[in-house]
């Protein structure tokens, strides 16, 4: 799934706008991801809910083997990839790892030649790098809840990337809770 399910319309551009001020046209995104996995590693499962004005769009996928933190980096990559032009985006996320990993530490890591502070490999460099790129293109807000809360957005999310794990462990047959 590359493309979410809408195309919001485009603002006209009075033609004296002055460089740097595309921002002010940018449409607003609100994103929410959640990674799954059963076992860990194991059959793993991501899952988005973009809304843009009253329209939502969901989409989620899985792997047959993979960590809950790849599915995390998945599911926003998905979200982002969706949009099919830059965006304003508040992403929200339960994951410290997706949200701390993109705002904080990749910037030393992209510095020191994706290495860690002790001087070993990212891990999970290749989606970091494909986050980096997609967050590129965007003007981003992250956002932490606390999973398996009362966020009904997060919840659905979570409920989205576990079916999609069950499915892939099952031969994609649906098994229940």
């Amino acid at each position: 799934m590359s493309s979410i399910g809408f195309s919001p319309l485009r603002p006209s551009r009075p033609p004296f706008e002055e460089k740097g001020s595309a921002n002010l046209f940018m449409k607003k995104i609100t994103a929410f991801t959640d990674g799954a996995c059963l076992g860990n590693p194991g059959p793993g499962g991501w899952a988005c809910l973009l809304r843009y004005n009253n329209k939502t769009k969901e989409m989620w996928g899985s792997a047959p083997e993979t960590t809950n933190n790849r599915m995390e980096l998945t599911a926003a990559i998905k979200a982002l990839e969706a949009l099919r032009e830059p965006c304003e985006v508040e992403l929200t996320t339960d994951s410290n790892y997706l949200k701390d990993g993109i705002t904080s530490w990749i910037h030393n890591w992209k510095r020191n030649g994706w290495r860690t502070a002790r001087k070993k490999p990212v891990l999970n460099q290749d989606l970091w790098q494909q986050l980096d790129e997609q967050v590129t293109r965007h003007k981003m807000t992250w956002k932490w809840t606390r999973g398996h809360a009362s966020h009904a957005e997060n919840n659905r999310c979570d409920e989205l990337a576990t079916t999609a794990a069950r499915r892939q462990s099952s031969g994609g047959k649906v098994v229940p809770s």
